[in-house]
């Protein structure tokens, strides 16, 4: 448990709910109902062992965060996910309808092991240990199906790995669900590129082999995307991207518009993660009160490269 001011605010409750449900309990000295409750907060925050987070905050002395999540009677606890209130309640419940609450929200004991799991595998792979990675992935997948970012970096692991009918195998269920994720398709495209190069003669061909043809006719589709393919498996995205481009610019609904479907798919497989922890906005006070004036983030290179090549795709499509 962890007394909450407007200065501590941002870390404690805003950036902590990016990585575990908060609990919010607004109380006050002199409420009888909050030293009811209180004790009982703690007692679950205890026996739920990490799958939720308990702050308190002093309604009396932080008016303004009072006034901010419009308490109007206490205790009112609120439930933090993300960053945003998802539910609440109001007065002094019992113990079981504490858990019973906090039940509808929070993780299973599986899903946070399956968790760990796929967070596990991402220090394998920054350590070079790809096999164990996939070990720890599967796993997370064995325990919650249901876990698409293990799913999605699962897959991309065993591509990365030429484990290519696992990563198919691995893949279906995604491709399977409606609406389809638009990461999923972003794999599929790869596998896609993939089966072409090893299954077609021009998969060996040189850069200028494919340049020759296409410079006796501009609107040889099938070579270009030919060439944007090999050149998205040997990890040149920028050129497969130049050269699927083309294609669009002429015709944007060429082959069904595998072009533009192979393109938007570079695009998802190249922008940056987002962090899990989103980090406090300049533009805001520790009370996330708005300040005039705007503030320009600072973008990574990679985020800098999808964004342009966004702009030229949206420029080319209107």
């Amino acid at each position: 448990m962890i007394n909450v001011t407007i200065e501590n605010f941002d870390a404690e409750v805003i950036a902590a709910s990016h990585q575990v449900p908060v609990l919010v309990d607004f109380w006050a000295p002199w409420c009888g109902p909050c030293k009811v409750i209180g004790p009982l907060l703690e007692k679950v925050e205890t026996e739920y062992d990490g799958r939720f987070k308990l702050v308190k905050i002093d309604s009396d002395q932080e008016q303004q965060l009072a006034q901010a999540f419009g308490i109007r009677s206490i205790p009112t606890c609120v439930l933090m996910v993300d960053g945003k209130p998802v539910d609440g309640f109001q007065g002094a419940l019992p113990e079981s309808q504490i858990k019973t609450f906090l039940d509808k929200h929070l993780p299973s004991l599986d899903e946070l092991e399956a968790q760990s799991d796929a967070e596990d595998a991402q220090a394998l792979i920054a350590a070079g240990d790809p096999q164990a990675a996939l070990h720890k992935l599967h796993e997370a997948l064995s325990i919650n199906p249901g876990n698409d970012d293990a799913r999605y970096d699962y897959v991309k692991l065993l591509i990365e790995n030429d484990m290519l009918e696992d990563a198919e195998a691995a893949l279906a269920p995604a491709l399977a669900e409606i609406p389809r994720q638009l990461r999923f398709d972003a794999l599929k495209q790869f596998l896609d590129a993939i089966t072409f190069v090893t299954t077609d003669a021009r998969g060996a061909w040189a850069p200028e082999q494919f340049d020759a043809l296409i410079a006796t006719n501009k609107r040889d589709f099938d070579t270009r995307l030919a060439k944007a393919r090999v050149l998205m498996v040997n990890g040149d995205w920028t050129g497969a991207m130049d050269e699927l481009l083309e294609i669009i610019m002429r015709d944007k609904t060429w082959s069904d518009a595998v072009p533009r479907k192979t393109y938007v798919a570079i695009l998802e497989l190249l922008t940056p993660p987002k962090p899990k922890a989103a980090p406090a906005d300049p533009s805001k006070t520790a009370g996330g009160i708005e300040l005039a004036g705007k503030v320009v983030a600072d973008q990574s290179p990679q985020a800098q490269l999808v964004a342009s090549y966004r702009r030229k795709l949206s420029m080319t499509l209107n």
